[in-house]
Order: C-alpha cells, then sequence, then structure tokens
C-alpha cells in the first residue's frame, strides 16, 4: 500500500505511560506527579515529561520550582539531547523534564519537531517515564498517546468530563488508523464507509475496521495486532460518595458497545478536600495523607503501573 511522503518506524516500550483526559481540571498533572512517586518510592528510576505544551505545571507537583532547563530547550536546539534536559527532584529515583519555560507557540508542535521528540522518548533509559498530556484532541496530545501500548485516560464523574474522555479514546484510534494511510486514501476510505454505513459512521471505529478490513487486508492485520496490544486504562478521579463506584466499569462497557473498542477500568480515586491543600502547600498529598482513602486508591493504581510490563511495539508515522 502507498504511504505518504514521511514514513517512520520506531519501537516502543511499554514502560512509557502517556497519561492524557479530554477536559482540563480532570487531575492529570495530580495523578502523573503521584504515580511517578510511588514509582519511585518503589526503587523504579522514574522520569516525569510534561508534554502539557504551553500549559505546563508538573514541576511545581514535585517541588521544583524553578527549574533550571526544560523541554524547550531541547525543541530549539539550545540543548540538543533530550536527556539532558533531565533534572533531578528531591525526591530519589524521580527525574522530571519540565515545561515549565516553554513558549505558547509550542502548543502547536511541528510534525518534524513532535517525531524528533517521539524518537528521542524511545531512546530514554529508565524503568518507567510517565508522560502528562495536554487536555483534548490534538495530533500532538494523540500522537504522544500513541507512543506506548500502555496509557491512563482521567476523567471525572461529571457528564461533561465523561463525554470529552470518550471523544478523546475515539479519536486516539481514529488517530491509529490514519497513520496507515496517505490523504488521497484516507479520504478514499473515508467515501466508502460513508457509502458502506451510511451517516454517523465516520465516527464509528468498527464501521472503519470493516471496510479496511475488505479493501485493505495487510492494513487490517496491522491494525487489529496494535489495537489487541493496546492496554489502555480509564480512571475515574475525584469521586464522591454520592457517585456510583461503578461509573468507570459502566464507561468502559459503554466503550466497549459503541465503539467496539477494549477499554480497562484501572479504578477510582476518591475526591479529598486535602489534594487541593498539598497542592497549595506544594508537599506531596502521599506523605502528608497516606491514610486517606484517596492516598489507598493511588498506591493501588501505583502497583498496577510498576507491575505491568509490555513488549516492543512498532509504531507507523505516514
Amino acid at each position: 500500500m502507498t504511504r505518504g511522503k514521511i514514513s517512520r518506524r520506531m519501537e516502543l516500550m511499554g514502560h512509557v505511560w502517556p497519561i492524557g483526559g479530554g477536559k482540563g481540571g480532570s487531575g492529570k498533572s495530580f495523578l502523573t506527579s503521584s504515580l511517578g512517586r510511588l514509582s519511585a518510592a518503589m526503587g523504579k528510576r522514574t522520569l516525569l515529561i510534561d508534554l502539557d505544551l504551553g500549559a505546563a505545571n508538573l514541576h511545581t507537583l514535585v517541588d521544583v520550582p524553578y527549574p533550571k532547563k526544560c523541554f524547550s530547550d531541547f525543541i530549539r536546539k539550545k540543548i540538543p539531547l533530550l536527556e539532558d534536559t533531565v533534572i533531578e527532584t528531591p525526591v530519589e529515583n524521580l527525574y522530571l523534564i519540565s515545561g515549565a519555560h516553554d513558549n505558547l507557540d509550542i502548543a502547536n508542535l511541528p510534525y518534524e519537531q513532535k517525531i524528533k521528540t517521539l524518537k528521542a522518548i524511545s531512546r530514554l533509559d529508565y524503568d518507567h517515564i510517565l508522560l502528562d498530556l495536554g487536555a483534548g484532541t490534538s495530533f500532538n496530545t494523540l500522537d504522544f498517546f500513541l507512543i506506548s501500548e500502555n496509557g491512563i485516560f482521567v476523567t471525572t464523574p461529571e457528564p461533561t468530563s465523561i463525554e470529552n474522555v470518550y471523544r478523546l479514546i475515539r479519536s486516539i484510534y481514529f488517530r491509529r488508523m490514519r497513520q496507515y494511510f496517505t490523504v488521497t486514501d484516507f479520504k478514499t476510505l473515508e467515501q466508502r464507509v460513508d457509502e458502506t454505513f451510511g451517516g454517523g459512521s465516520l465516527n464509528k471505529p468498527e464501521c472503519m475496521m470493516r471496510v479496511i478490513r475488505d479493501r485493505y487486508a495487510d492494513v487490517y492485520a496491522r491494525l487489529a495486532d496494535d489495537f489487541k496490544r493496546f492496554r489502555f486504562r480509564l480512571a475515574v478521579n475525584q469521586l464522591r460518595k454520592h457517585d456510583s463506584p461503578d461509573l468507570g466499569r459502566q464507561i468502559c462497557r459503554i466503550i466497549e458497545k459503541h465503539l467496539a473498542l477494549q477499554v480497562d477500568f484501572a479504578g477510582n480515586i476518591a475526591f479529598d478536600d486535602h489534594v487541593h491543600d498539598a497542592i497549595c502547600a506544594r508537599v506531596s498529598f502521599l506523605d502528608r495523607y497516606p491514610y486517606t482513602k484517596t492516598a489507598v486508591d493511588l498506591r493501588q493504581l501505583g502497583k498496577s503501573i510498576v507491575q505491568t510490563s509490555g513488549q516492543q511495539l512498532q509504531i507507523h508515522y505516514s
């Protein structure tokens, strides 16, 4: 099958964990920093990368108020190697690539710079790498999420947050399909899907996959293998007492029913006003409030990350 002018293949390891949500305020950065602390406490060399481009704040949550270097230094070639932008945090085994000094225009990361970043991340030598991604469905967010076979979607119980994370999940799978086609071939695919299944079918991955299976058997086989190896998880953050503890499982079932996609429920993280207090005081919530329900929930989720190991996954960019 004809590829685009630019075709990339990278082998990426399952120890990279993108963390994203469809809506701002879902607690992605808090979750990323907490999981990073837990991983480091278990003796794993852990790197946090702030890829919430243009709105980075992860450094504050790991007590690095004034990072001396950041991701932009790599993009602008001020620092030639991404690993040289890594800074130590006060937490043993925990390291950071900050976005603290990034300009707002970095949110529109050009394609070639994005490919350069993806390849550079794949070469970093850490036990676990956690990516704090921006909210929404920009191509940058989708492609950074697709860097690994693992990943965590974060939502809160509010209907707007659930709707947005649903759109994010759908967009990631569509983006993966798109990466196998040229612009012309993908437009042809969309036309055939619309002709075969009618209105609304372009929003359903299973309809796209059926036409790909019938028309592009080789691509279908590779996509099916990719989707089978994806181990994406959904975490429900800020769950209050009146919220259903089964909400996350219900969302996963809806995703499977309407999108024919497998997303596993990772667990609930209880709402706690002390999170706000810890962030404002710039202290570790896990250290200051270790016996709260929220801390217990975070530790449970952290164990699943440390215990999960992935094989190499080949990612194609066209």
